[in-house]
């Protein structure tokens, strides 16, 4: 049987505007969509981040996931939804149901004065810890909607991007978007060039770009040749140049590594900054160690 796609909802704008995603994702895929709601996320952020006011007895009541739900039957009118409120807190009820799901779709709920910037602690915990791709759409932005056909794929080393690139493709495929894979590169520190023996042609410069190129077509080897493909590297940190990238683009895909065994937040500092700070919707996806 078919794994549903998830969504996580907190009553949260942001997490609304997720719906819309969760529902195209779902309806992309053939699949039922799984609303669910951490009855004790409320009191879980307010630790966190002190707001006012009171909203416990609507969410006990199931407001926001009935809310939720019509938005989602709105979107995708022949689209199956079912609907749970779970007495829980959101972390390990999310990452439970990442057992049981093909995507984990949620919204990024920041608080404070950097609210639209910053990822919120749930969301942020989750994607480093699910052993499903996690798809958290940021801010109250439009990129979300499919609207420029265009998906971004950091590719890291081969072996650690075998599962992203499976999920960037089959997204890409999905949606007909053209597939903008990306391996950064940099030169070592004492290879720079105010040293004679590189000065005019940067023969060292030269050999990382080419490893990086070859990294980059290796992890791309087999692509179906449905996917419209563009490969470039770029020289910089991979955290800035897939930031960069993330402007105009649907998705941004980025692979973390799972250590069997290992407790606490398993995100590399690629995937953390681009969940913090990119322009688009970012899908982080497990891979094995």
């Amino acid at each position: 049987m078919d794994l549903p796609v998830v969504m996580g909802v907190d009553g949260s704008e942001p997490s609304l505007h997720a719906v819309d995603w969760a529902a195209d994702e779902a309806a992309l895929r053939g699949l039922p969509l799984r609303v669910v709601y951490a009855s004790l996320w409320e009191r879980y952020e307010q630790a966190l981040f002190p707001t006012s006011g009171d909203r416990s007895e609507q969410i006990l009541n199931g407001v926001f996931v009935a809310a939720a739900a019509e938005r989602a039957r709105k979107r995708a009118p022949d689209l199956k939804v079912a609907v749970q409120v779970i007495p829980d807190a959101p972390t390990p009820v999310l990452i439970r149901e990442a057992h049981h799901a093909s995507v984990l779709v949620l919204g990024s709920r920041g608080r404070g004065d950097v609210a639209e910037l910053l990822l919120g602690s749930v969301s942020l915990t989750v994607a480093g810890r699910a052993d499903c791709p996690v798809i958290v759409v940021r801010g109250s932005h439009d990129d979300g909607d499919g609207t420029h056909r265009r998906i971004v794929l950091g590719i890291g080393e081969e072996a650690a991007s075998t599962n992203a690139v499976r999920f960037a493709l089959e997204e890409a495929e999905r949606r007909g978007a053209v597939l903008e894979a990306i391996r950064a590169w940099r030169r070592p520190a004492h290879q720079t060039t105010d040293q004679p023996l590189l000065t005019g042609v940067p023969a060292h410069a030269h050999a990382h770009e080419q490893r990086a190129a070859e990294t980059l077509e290796a992890a791309l080897r087999g692509a179906p040749a449905g996917v419209e493909l563009h490969m470039r590297t770029a020289e910089g940190s991979a955290r800035k140049v897939l930031l960069d990238a993330s402007h105009g683009a649907d998705l941004l895909v980025v692979g973390a590594r799972r250590r069997p065994g290992h407790f606490g937040l398993q995100l590399g500092r690629v995937a953390h900054t681009v969940l913090h700070h990119a322009a688009c919707p970012v899908a982080v996806v497990p891979e094995p160690v």
